[in-house]
């Protein structure tokens, strides 16, 4: 699956700006360099989804970063609309109930649906305070094996499981990874984090970058150094 991939299609940057005029921004410094761009619940509350539409305008794919989770009637309603944007891939936390709502909703429509195994700013002890008695590892495992089971087009997950997950599903979910700082950055909120090199020869097929790009002094430039980064990856 990745190699067919292109790298400048592989980088998805997050837009996680405080207004849409701060986001219309970022994507003309940007340029032709990215053609991947996510809305995150920030975004969407302040205008994303009129913003969703115009990069779509321009031949841009959009992940609209929903991670929805409620009763499956709620989640097939807002999956329903969200098939109607024309956005590339959209989330559900991979609960089995939320999933399978997900998947059914979006009929034949070209959305692809991912499932939030476990947060990157997340790890075991985190998880043990919340009452769940598995690693981040097991859980994340155990969620994409369900994801499979209920033709879920990929998860979002740390680059730290991808090579297990690709062990025991293959490559027939797309592994989506936030969590991406450049080497000898500050990891900030995150926990499970690694470099775009890694995360690719891990075996992520895309890469959610913000601050990295946009805290950048100078963007364009960051965003074509974790492309180059991604290619060199990806064909060694």
């Amino acid at each position: 699956m990745t190699s067919v991939i292109p790298p400048r299609d592989r980088l998805i940057v997050g837009l996680d700006v405080p207004t849409i005029e701060d986001a219309r921004n970022i994507v003309q410094t940007l340029g032709p360099t990215v053609s991947f761009y996510k809305i995150g619940m920030q975004q969407v509350f302040a205008g994303g989804l009129e913003l969703a539409r115009e990069l779509i305008d321009q031949n841009k794919q959009v992940f609209l970063d929903m991670k929805l989770l409620d009763i499956p009637n709620t989640v097939s309603k807002a999956i329903e609309n969200i098939a109607q944007l024309g956005v590339t891939f959209t989330t559900v936390h991979a609960y089995d109930h939320v999933m399978m709502a997900a998947v059914e909703a979006r009929g034949s429509s070209g959305l692809q649906i991912l499932g939030v195994t476990v947060l990157t700013n997340m790890d075991d002890s985190d998880l043990a305070r919340m009452g769940i008695g598995m690693t981040a590892g097991e859980l994340v495992l155990t969620r994409a094996k369900t994801a499979l089971s209920l033709k879920m087009d990929g998860v979002i997950a740390s680059a730290h499981e991808a090579a297990a997950i690709h062990a025991v599903v293959g490559s027939k979910l797309k592994i989506v990874t936030p969590g991406i700082r450049l080497a000898g950055g500050d990891v900030q909120d995150q926990k499970r984090v690694m470099t775009p090199a890694l995360a690719i020869s891990a075996g992520s097929d895309y890469l959610v970058v913000a601050r990295p790009v946009i805290q950048a002094d100078d963007p364009q430039r960051a965003a074509a150094m974790i492309i180059e980064e991604i290619e060199a990856a990806a064909f060694n």
